[in-house]
């Protein structure tokens, strides 16, 4: 164990210092000792220190725990698959990031290391592709969608599984070290096994598995390919920069596969198998509808019977099973105010200046008419859009600015939309939408207080109970998620105060936006969806000239800034000023020296 502790190098310590400070206070802070300033050697191409570029761009203080419990907000159901995928994900980054503190050599990392590649294995519509997509979003990895089907156009070449890889470059933006570390979701997985109606090998589906083999394994992947321009012309531009030809590639060695596929006729091979195992009258008779049970079972030999290559299957080590979503299920979906089913309906909607509320007789409706249509979350989609359709239709058209979808509008949306037109003021309608508004911001608050807990221990001095409030209002307001609002919250307070340091540095004067100012502020930004940076540029545009003017007066170089300042700005100056003069008042021999001068 001696041999293994290291003590932390300088840029260690400050890296270290650097992350505890920022995760505090909220906004980047960046440690720097004299002695590495006296080192430190200025380059156009080095990035500033407040924007991490590589691995350092992604989440690795994230537990699995942690991660399971931001899905839950999201997804309905499926803790199984939750846990595996919070787990191993947190996992191998924390992985990556323990190998890089301990400053092991490529030479020296464990060989034969097996990568945990996931597969996913569900029906349609249970939320396969969106777990992926949050893990990814919330880990700031890129991620990249294939699907299998598309791969067997090129046979067993391979070219579209490494134009992947590529891929990940472009969504990484040209960061090729975050691109090594990203997420590569290949859909419809179960298309590629072996056709068992054929007699002899499937060249073109086996040939797809193994162009897949080295990528979820290790392999070098080139950037500049033939059939790509972009990168032929990006490899001239670096050699005309440069002189030299270097190769540029993607290693995958970090990059972490997922597959997922719906598997239809996989269940009677793991219920045979496990059937087979069972002794005498012990052996358990159920019908084909509960065969997705059995799918929790399943294991490699099953795979390589539904007719996926050993070495294939060996490349997955991790397997997650998604259950088929009930009844119950899509109606939690629907009442979830994360889900984006609802909330892209009332985007639609608000684009037009309508705001759209659901009753919940109507949510169990579209919730057992979206049942009906066999295909998971994808079912509500559907029902939701035929539903709806005459609405967003008509109602642009009209005076109508709210709209409530009770039951009697699913079952007869014709019949109720001629009633809303008829009548857009009527009075027992608008009850009915401000009693649904308010049942929403009650689940919300308590959404909100789970999440607030969170947020007010990492950062204590940016989540007020006023801002809490805001959260909540936008909200409801603009259909963001809470951890969205929160998120953006943080960034907006972060602007605000660098823009205060910078302030200092360009004027001289020292400004503090009060509490009051800040939430005015980052309410103003949200609103409008402009940055906090270009509403303190605009409000303080005449700061610099007024404080002069007291300063002169005064002495006064510190200014704590009152939400007036922001509201408005002029008058707050004013009276600044006027009180300043009436404090300091100018004297004979002040007037002397102004005349001389």
């Amino acid at each position: 164990m001696a041999d293994d502790f290291r003590l932390p190098n300088q840029e260690e310590l400050e890296k270290e210092l650097s992350e505890y400070l920022s995760k505090k206070y909220g906004y980047r802070i960046k440690v720097i000792s004299p002695m590495m300033m006296a080192q430190a050697k200025e380059s156009p191409d080095t990035p500033t220190p407040s924007e991490p570029t590589g691995v350092d761009k992604i989440r690795f203080d994230l537990k699995p725990e942690e991660l399971a419990a931001y899905l839950d907000q999201y997804v309905v159901k499926q803790d199984g698959a939750k846990a595996v995928l919070a787990t191993k994900i947190c996992t191998h980054y924390h992985r990556i990031r323990f190998e890089k503190k301990r400053g092991r050599a490529e030479e020296a990392s464990m060989v034969g290391r097996i990568k945990n590649n996931i597969l996913l294995i569900g029906p349609t519509g249970v939320g396969k592709t969106y777990l992926v997509k949050l893990i990814a979003r919330k880990l700031g990895v890129p991620f990249v969608k294939g699907d299998a089907t598309k791969f067997s156009e090129t046979g067993y070449v391979g070219g579209d599984v490494e134009d992947l890889v590529r891929e990940l470059l472009v969504e990484a933006k040209e960061d090729i070290e975050l691109a090594q570390h990203g997420i590569i979701y290949v859909d419809e997985i179960d298309k590629i096994a072996s056709s068992h109606s054929l007699i002899g090998p499937d060249v073109s589906r086996t040939g797809v598995q193994r162009a897949l083999l080295k990528p979820m394994e290790e392999t070098e992947v080139d950037l500049k390919v033939a059939h790509d321009p972009i990168s032929q012309l990006q490899a001239i531009e670096q050699y005309r920069k440069t002189g030299k030809r270097e190769r540029r590639v993607i290693n995958t060695k970090n990059i972490l596969f997922i597959m997922s596929g719906a598997f239809n006729e996989l269940a009677p091979l793991v219920k045979k198998r496990l059937q087979r195992q069972e002794i005498g009258f012990g052996a358990e008779i159920s019908s084909k509808g509960d065969d997705y049970r059995y799918m929790k079972h399943v294991k490699a030999e099953d795979l390589i019977a539904y007719g996926f290559e050993s070495e294939f299957v060996g490349r997955l080590p991790v397997v997650a099973v998604l259950e088929p979503l009930g009844v119950e299920d899509l109606y939690e979906v629907l009442r979830n105010p994360n889900n984006p089913v609802l909330l892209a309906k009332k985007e639609d909607f608000r684009s037009y200046g309508i705001d759209i509320r659901f009753e919940d007789r109507a949510l169990r409706l579209l919730a057992r008419m979206g049942y009906e249509e066999k295909t998971g979350a994808r079912g509500l989609v559907s029902v939701i859009e035929r539903v709806l359709l005459p609405f967003e239709k008509s109602l642009p058209s009209s005076s109508v600015k709210t709209l409530v979808v009770t039951e009697g509008l699913v079952i007869h949306p014709e019949e109720e939309l001629k009633r809303v037109l008829a009548n857009p003021e009527d009075p027992d309608r608008l009850a009915v939408y401000r009693a649904i508004l308010e049942e929403e911001k009650g689940r919300a608050r308590v959404q909100l207080s789970e999440t607030h807990n969170h947020y007010a221990q990492e950062y204590p001095l940016i989540f007020t109970g006023p801002r809490m409030e805001i959260a909540l209002e936008h909200h409801i307001r603009f259909g963001w998620s809470i951890e969205s609002v929160l998120d953006e919250m943080m960034q907006l307070y972060n602007q605000v105060r660098v823009f205060e340091g910078d302030f200092c540095e360009t004027h001289g004067f020292q400004i503090s936006f009060d509490e009051e100012a800040v939430d005015e502020i980052i309410q103003e930004a949200l609103n409008t969806g402009t940055s906090a940076t270009g509403i303190c540029a605009r409000v303080s545009r005449d700061y610099d000239y007024g404080f002069k003017l007291v300063s002169e007066r005064s002495g006064q170089l510190r200014f704590v800034l009152p939400r007036d300042a922001v509201l408005q700005p002029d008058q707050y100056l004013d009276d600044l000023i006027r009180d300043s003069y009436r404090q300091y008042p100018i004297t004979l021999s002040d007037r002397q020296q102004e005349s001389q001068n």
